[in-house]
């Protein structure tokens, strides 16, 4: 199949994906039986637009692991890539500088034009402390061997559901994981110039993990987040923001739920798209 671009929206792009592309129900299903398993990321990069990597949060990679990630997949695809746990899983955030700085310059930089947003994934159990929260965010660098950086902050306490964390958020242009499930909070208010939604439901009851109308739904919502508009069925803190709507880049991923049915749920989303 030949890679599918991002669908554009007055400028802005729409990507949508998978995390990580290791996985062994995926073989004989979304591989080809006959796909040696070296060659995953090559074809899973030719029928998606980004892959969320997850090992990057439990394990440090070399830099030449970027490079040869970077070079099996094809121009204008991309990488987001989950920080390292040691930066986020700590009482205090505000010492987390050195395991920050690590990850940033551990060879990341390596994946050039293909490093997307990078996502700083935080416990369910981590409550929102302004100031140490505050701290933290002014330790995450605008660029890396001059690539600019795209943060992402995966808040899954409710006490993260407030103006106050908002307009920290807004202040350091980092945005926020809008997470589709009934785990963790769900929070549609933009807090950056990019949109970036975890889907975590998908269900082995369809076989592309969602109902028809389901992902026409997401694939309205991801236009409408394209063009800077904010979906009026999404949960959210505060009201829209009143500044005038620009396009915004939106990326998608398809993780957890029934995981066997998320690269049929991407394809099926990137069709509509």
């Amino acid at each position: 199949m030949q890679h599918p671009q991002p669908s554009p929206e007055d400028g802005a792009a729409i990507r949508v994906g998978i995390g990580g592309w290791t996985y062994a129900p995926w073989r004989g299903t979304f591989y080809p039986k006959s796909l040696p398993q070296a060659r995953e990321l090559e074809y899973a990069s030719r029928q998606l637009t980004a892959i969320e990597i997850n090992g990057t949060y439990y394990s440090t990679q070399k830099p030449a692991t970027f490079a040869k990630w970077r070079d099996e997949t094809p121009e204008g695809f991309l990488f987001s890539l989950k920080a390292s746990r040691y930066a986020t899983n700590r009482r205090e955030l505000a010492g987390a500088k050195d395991s920050v700085d690590r990850f940033v310059h551990g060879g990341i930089a390596e994946l050039g034009p293909k490093l997307g947003p990078i996502v700083w994934q935080f416990a369910p159990a981590k409550v929102f402390h302004p100031e140490d929260f505050e701290a933290f965010l002014e330790l995450l660098p605008e660029q890396v061997d001059g690539l600019p950086l795209r943060h992402v902050l995966d808040v899954r306490h409710p006490s993260f559901a407030c103006e106050e964390y908002l307009r920290l958020a807004r202040r350091h242009r980092a945005a926020t994981v809008f997470t589709d499930s009934e785990d963790f909070p769900s929070i549609a208010d933009r807090t950056a110039d990019f949109v970036y939604a975890r889907l975590m439901r998908a269900s082995a009851a369809f076989k592309a993990g969602y109902a028809p109308k389901a992902l026409d739904a997401w694939a309205g919502r991801l236009r409408g987040w394209a063009r800077g508009a904010d979906p009026a069925d999404l949960p959210r803190v505060g009201a829209p923001a009143a500044a005038a709507a620009r396009p915004r880049d939106v990326y998608a991923f398809f993780i957890n739920g029934a995981k066997e049915r998320a690269p049929a749920a991407a394809r099926a989303l990137i069709q509509r798209l």
